[in-house]
């Protein structure tokens, strides 16, 4: 049935169930002692249809079980009024995402839903709340703070309800604002709400809202907005899966920081749970001298040191300002303009602001002096200014920038060592002699079905220079094999090695890589049309979270060439200490899913490295919903069993078998408990010869009951 007869069924089924009366107008939500009146309104609007995603549980349901569950919760303040009394009255409607009413008991709809409210001042002097509500909290008698008693900022508790019609209700606080009260600063209520599907549908529907406004009525100018969640917290974070405090109904940062402010401090381990040094102490564990832990409710205890923070501390931008500059934030610059002790401090925490102790303009007392030394930007790098001490030395403006081209392919067939020619040049577009640089190593590899032949070699003082043309050109040693057929490939690790002076007078840094990103040319042997090797994974999802992912040295930039060497025969065995066992495969999709599976791994996951070197990755805290495989695939198709046609199998001699079907492989990467092992295996198969069967797209197929898109809906 279409979406738009779906939707006609809920709205049939709706009509069913009440005539719900048009909410209060909102043309002046704001009212002062009841005063306002509202005016007369027009005919209801037509109710949205939304359609559902793959990726989402409900793109699963009959009509009847749309019509019945009725998706979704919003909320729509239409007032807050303070009476005589000075406690606030909120106006507001619950309706689903059809716009539709919903029942806040959840006896006429399904799910009860239970709203709860902030309310804080907001001091644009400090750029803090202040809540009006605040709780008593006690440490723990098994805390390092046993019985210390502290306040903290809450929400409103003891108020009443009155349900006006389905879907509409107004809640009269249980605590009043104090006498005297300030009307003329600017105020924000919070709303979060929980709709309870569980049961249903397996899932809750979670709401936030904040609202902005003057008690006495007249136009907010100093409002809070330091961060643009949209376009920071969730390049990371899954917005279905990024919520805190048990039902995880708090999800908008603005909503985070009407509490989460100097007022509120964990008495159990007196740690400060203010949002400016709380999140930069979760996010940088590795820069702290003691971790960061926080004891949360009934005493539970949320240990930090353990979080992976999957790019460099230092970019400050990416939160502040969100990686969207056209939805920046309009205090983007607070970082920058209005520098403290508290929020330097929760990242530089071995400095002692009384004696001085690591900080070379010695104690400081107050804030008031940090913008003399701490300027937003000197123009120079390395120095005591916000910018400059947070630069990232690959992303120096001292490095001259390199690009990378390949402009010609020759003798790429079977049985002949390939001719290829590189333009390389530098941010100004000025030819770079590529046997000059500090790498120059060209690759070849192939067939593009499955990687199974791959050749890198040393191209430094080797390449031919072309001052005229400005190009380099290469003839490998190695030979395409004189079985090879298909389409191969032809890359190239590009980099020069540069020394950055420092504006402090502190001792240069060296040993700075300058890459190009890694160029890409497909070439069919038989000179016909290429076919370029299936696109599962982009380099742009992947920097959505690590900002910009560069490995191996930092000279891998780009998953078209990872997919490369992390083939289904590639395993670290070259550099796995013999008393370590038998290699690991590190083919990408068996990688990837593991790394970025960490701590719900149920085996032990440790690659050995250039030096011997060991990573293990079973500490990794994955910070989304791993069932949303979009976050990093580029379509449903690149996921969707069985894989692509050709795709080799996996060698996995450190798993329960060996070798793996390419599905199970990538399958196996999440799932590597015995009981997924076993049954792959038992649905696995070569037919006596050498090609892997695999019956994985028979029950997991896309359409089927256990579909890989439907088990993984969200």
């Amino acid at each position: 049935m279409s979406g738009i007869l779906r939707a006609i069924v809920i709205l049939a089924t709706a009509g069913t169930i009440s005539f719900p009366t048009q909410p209060p107008d909102q043309s002046n939500p704001v009212q002062q002692n009841g005063s306002a009146r509202r005016r007369a309104v027009g005919a209801p609007t037509t109710p949205a249809k939304p359609q559902f995603a793959v990726s989402q549980l409900e793109y699963y349901l009959n009509d009847d079980g749309i019509a019945y569950i009725r998706p979704g919760l919003k909320i729509k303040l239409n007032s807050i009024t303070i009476g005589a009394d000075r406690k606030p009255v909120v106006d507001l409607n619950l309706t689903d995402n059809f716009d539709q009413p919903l029942d806040r008991l959840g006896k006429v709809t399904p799910g009860v839903i239970n709203p709860s409210f902030i309310l804080a001042w907001y001091n644009p002097a400090t750029r803090e709340y202040k809540s009006y509500i605040t709780r008593s909290a006690t440490g723990a008698a098994n805390s390092p703070n046993p019985g210390v008693k502290v306040n903290q900022a809450t929400s409103d508790s003891g108020g009443k309800w009155v349900d006006l019609e389905m879907g509409h209700a107004k809640y009269t606080f249980g605590n009043a604002l104090p006498e005297g009260f300030d009307q003329s600063k600017t105020h924000t209520l919070g709303v979060q709400a929980v709709r309870n599907l569980t049961v249903e549908i397996g899932k809750n529907y979670i709401a936030n809202l904040e609202y902005d406004f003057r008690p006495d009525g007249q136009k907010v100018t100093e409002t809070w907005a330091k961060i643009n969640d949209a376009t920071s917290c969730l390049n990371c974070h899954d917005k279905e899966t990024f919520g805190f405090h048990g039902s995880s109904a708090r999800r908008d940062v603005k909503l985070c920081a009407l509490c989460h402010q100097s007022q509120t401090i964990d008495p159990d381990t007196g740690n400060s749970v203010d949002l400016k040094s709380m999140i930069h102490k979760i996010h940088a564990p590795g820069e702290l001298t003691k971790p960061f832990v926080i004891w949360g409710f009934n005493s539970s205890i949320h240990d930090y040191s353990e979080v992976t923070y999957p790019q460099d501390v230092r970019n400050c931008d990416n939160c502040h300002e969100g990686t969207v500059p056209a939805q920046k934030p309009a205090q983007a610059t607070a970082f920058l303009e209005n520098p403290t002790r508290n929020a330097c401090g929760s990242c530089h925490e071995d400095i002692n602001w009384t004696t001085g102790a690591n900080h070379p303009a010695g104690p400081q007392p107050n804030d008031v002096a940090c913008a003399t030394c701490h300027v937003p930007d000197s123009g120079e790098e390395f120095d005591a200014s916000i910018k400059g001490a947070h630069t990232i030395p690959t992303k120096s403006k001292q490095l001259a920038g390199l690009k990378a081209a390949i402009v010609n392919v020759k003798d790429m067939a079977a049985g002949l060592s390939p001719t290829i020619t590189y333009k390389i040049t530098d941010g100004k577009g000025n030819a770079v002699d590529g046997s000059k640089l500090s790498t120059f190593s060209p690759i070849f590899a192939g067939p593009t079905t499955s990687y199974t032949n791959y050749y890198r070699e040393n191209a430094v003082g080797k390449g031919v220079f072309d001052a005229a043309t400005g190009t380099t050109t290469y003839t490998f040693t190695a030979k395409t094999p004189t079985s090879a057929s298909g389409t191969w490939v032809v890359s190239a690790d590009v980099y020069k090695t540069n020394t950055l002076k420092r504006a402090d007078g502190k001792p240069d840094i060296t040993n700075v890589r300058d890459a190009a990103m890694n160029p890409i040319k497909y070439v069919a042997l038989d000179g016909g049309k290429a076919t370029p090797r299936r696109m599962s994974v982009a380099i742009a999802q992947c920097n959505s979270c690590h900002d910009k992912l560069a490995l191996h040295g930092g000279q891998r930039l780009t998953t078209e060439e990872c997919v490369i060497c992390h083939n289904p025969t590639m395993d670290d065995k070259a550099q796995r200490p013999a008393d370590r066992g038998a290699p690991e495969s590190i083919s990408f999709q068996r990688l990837i899913h593991r790394i970025h599976s960490g701590l719900e791994l149920d085996q032990d996951f440790t690659v050995y490295g250039f030096g011997k070197s060991e990573h293990n990755y079973n500490e990794v805290t994955f910070p989304g919903d791993r069932r949303n495989c979009l976050k990093c695939h580029v379509n449903t198709a690149a996921y969707a069993v069985p894989p692509a046609k050709g795709a080799a199998p996996v060698i996995t001699l450190r798993d329960y078998f060996s070798p793996q079907g390419p599905g199970t492989a990538a399958c196996l990467g999440c799932h590597d408990n015995q009981d997924a092992a076993a049954h792959a295996y038992l649905n696995t198969t070569n037919f006596g010869g050498t090609t892997t069967a695999e019956a994985c797209g028979t029950c997991h197929g896309t359409g089927h009951e256990w579909g890989v898109d439907k088990v993984h809906a969200r």
